[in-house]
């Protein structure tokens, strides 16, 4: 039977202090869910309805997590969500740890994104153009954050990252790093090797001053209306496909 003590540890989720105090976050819905099921994540709670059970049974009982047949109306009083009909899971963190960037591989780093839908949104957009990799500043919002993770729609299982001081790191990579500025290099016009860096700045300064300096090429999206400035996540979008069609990338 689920507890109180349960219930309210997991409602201490949703703030970053305690995430980090406890070493743990949570998911809610059938799509984060499952890809949290199936990834490397170690799983330590998994809530259900009996409408998940019947169509997931088998990574239901796969699950090494302590496990609890509730109903939607628990579990919408549990998690963030004003309704939910399928399952909450509690997972481990990850421990923040750098990794080598390969050759021939496409990152992206953040230099201070701090809204949660944004960071969520670019998860996702990385895995849809195979960008396995993504370098966080420090400022950058909290991955963990449930805002993050919804918005990832179970990307975030998908991708490797970690927080770092940004430009010590980019100081000692040896990569291309392609920036976005209002001001750069007209980006249908170039082209590009298929490994690097896209760095992304924040949504309201762009690119900071101290990391500006290490950009190798700037680039700009042209536009052809009167708005002012592209959302952070759209202008990753826009950047991450004109990289992938106007490389040397091959789908493997």
């Amino acid at each position: 039977m689920l507890s109180k003590n349960t219930v309210k540890f997991i409602k201490s989720l949703q703030q970053k202090k305690f995430r980090k105090q406890e070493n743990s976050f949570f998911v809610e819905g059938t799509k984060n869910v499952t890809e949290l099921l199936n990834s490397n994540f170690n799983v330590t709670y998994l809530l259900y309805t009996a409408k998940f059970a019947e169509s997931h049974e088998a990574q239901v009982q796969a699950s090494g997590a302590q496990k609890y047949e509730v109903t939607p109306k628990v579990l919408a009083s549990t998690g963030s969500f004003l309704s939910n009909d399928s399952a909450l899971a509690v997972a481990e963190m990850k421990q923040n740890e750098p990794f080598v960037i390969q050759g021939k591989e496409l990152a992206i780093a953040l230099d201070d994104v701090r809204d949660p839908g944004n960071l969520g949104t670019i998860i996702r957009i990385a895995d849809w153009y195979g960008i396995k990799k993504l370098i966080f500043s420090e400022e950058t919002a909290d991955i963990y954050n449930p805002k993050v993770l919804n918005a990832s729609m179970g990307s975030f299982t998908h991708i490797s990252f970690f927080y770092t001081d940004l430009e010590r790191y980019l100081k000692e990579i040896s990569l291309p790093v392609y920036g976005a500025f209002l001001e750069g290099e007209n980006i249908h016009r170039q082209k590009f090797k298929s490994e690097g860096i896209l760095l992304m700045g924040n949504e309201s300064n762009g690119i900071s001053g101290k990391l500006a300096s290490l950009v190798t090429q700037k680039l700009t999206i042209p536009s052809f209306g009167q708005a002012e400035s592209l959302n952070v996540a759209v202008a990753t979008a826009v950047i991450c496909d004109n990289l992938r069609r106007n490389s040397t990338y091959k789908e493997i």
